[in-house]
């Protein structure tokens, strides 16, 4: 008999295809795709391999339970039905956090309490003692949706959000997510096979990630634990295992991976993160001013970079955008250069056409990933040849 159960991996906007694509690659079963997130099947040990594996996950949910509920009280009834005990003793701490869309049930917290209560409940009658509520470190985390008048019941195995890779310790004002700059170096097609360069690269998360895709390293080996290590059913034989066959499977990186940024201050911490990561010895940094360097090789550059936001910088919007298009076009030939704004009419001033334009989301901050090719020569010149 299969040991198969449906699960859920949540992801940002933008990034379903990612990820969809990345949970076949580990051999995900009935992979289909939803607003934000990717369904699909798999074993205790696949669940496991995917928290440590996927790039554009932030949650990997495992439901117990699906039922239509109408209001409060069915929906505190139909929680206190579920058998807990299976998966908490009164001894353990939970956190319940909830999501709805429904014109029945509008408010996300209140539904998290109504959950929090028919369990807290249910035990208090059983055995005359409660479990805990822990928010920050529970032992185990308890996810409520509800779309309409469907609720699903499911256990968070991850934790904490996936974003939370492990490896960065120092961060500037506004460091990048870990799983957006994942996501932003797969959709932008980079596979390790030509040199990278992120020239505005802040607390290294671009340029760590990229390695980290480079190399084949599983996306969250630096993570201190995950959900499911203070589940009941906790294999850690198991674990250890899944952890080592992933390991097993990384490969040997050919090419160079470069990023600067102007800031001495913002370096140190950028260094210390590749440090913690593990990989340092795949990055070189360098303090230089983008608008003043040189391209760092010869061959074909491949770069990402996530520019300063408005609101942490003092210069003109205009002058910086245009400056960025024409230090591209004069200094670097033979490139792929991608780069993700918040102010998307900014890109205006670029002065050059994007052969690509993404929607995705920054945090809250609606963003556009842009693509520009800049030929060798000019463009009609690579035409003619």
């Amino acid at each position: 008999m299969s040991n198969n159960y449906k699960m859920v991996a949540k992801t940002l906007f933008g990034f379903e295809e990612l990820l969809a694509k990345e949970l076949r690659n580990l051999g995900a079963l009935n992979v289909t795709k939803g607003v934000r997130s990717v369904y699909f099947e798999g074993d205790k040990g696949f669940m496991y391999k995917a928290n440590l594996s996927l790039r554009t996950a932030l949650k990997i949910l495992k439901p117990i339970k699906s039922f239509k509920v109408f209001n409060e009280k069915d929906l505190y009834n139909k929680v206190q039905s579920i058998n807990w005990s299976e998966y908490l003793s009164a001894q353990n701490t939970f956190a319940v956090n909830a999501s709805v869309n429904s014109k029945a049930f509008t408010h996300s917290h209140y539904v998290a309490l109504k959950a929090k209560d028919a369990i807290v409940d249910k035990f208090r009658e059983q055995e005359g003692v409660r479990p805990s509520i822990d928010l920050k470190h529970p032992d185990l985390r308890i996810n409520v949706h509800i779309q309409e008048k469907e609720c699903t019941i499911s256990l968070d195995s991850s934790g904490t959000s996936l974003h939370q890779r492990g490896y960065r310790l120092a961060t500037n004002m506004a460091p990048i997510s870990e799983v957006l700059a994942a996501g932003m170096i797969l959709m932008s097609g980079w596979d390790g096979q030509s040199d990278f360069f992120d020239p505005m690269c802040g607390s290294g998360t671009l340029a760590i990630e990229a390695a980290m895709i480079a190399c084949n390293i599983p996306a969250n080996i630096n993570r201190r634990e995950f959900g499911f290590e203070k589940w009941r059913d906790y294999d850690e034989e198991l674990f250890e295992k899944i952890t080592e066959s992933c390991l097993n499977k990384t490969r040997e990186f050919h090419y160079k991976i470069y990023a600067s940024d102007s800031s001495a201050a913002t370096l140190l911490k950028a260094k210390a993160n590749a440090k913690n990561a593990n990989l340092n010895e795949y990055i070189t940094f360098d303090r230089k001013d983008f608008f003043n360097s040189e391209k760092p090789t010869e061959e074909k550059l491949h770069i990402v970079f996530n520019p300063p936001y408005d609101e942490r910088l003092d210069v003109d919007i205009e002058t910086f955008y245009k400056s960025i298009g024409d230090t591209l076009k004069q200094n670097y030939s033979n490139t792929d250069a991608w780069f993700i704004t918040g102010n998307i009419e900014a890109l205006k001033h670029v002065g050059l056409r994007p052969s690509k334009k993404i929607k995705l989301f920054n945090g809250k901050l609606e963003s556009r990933l842009v693509k520009y090719e800049i030929y060798e020569g000019s463009k009609k010149a690579k035409y003619n040849k």
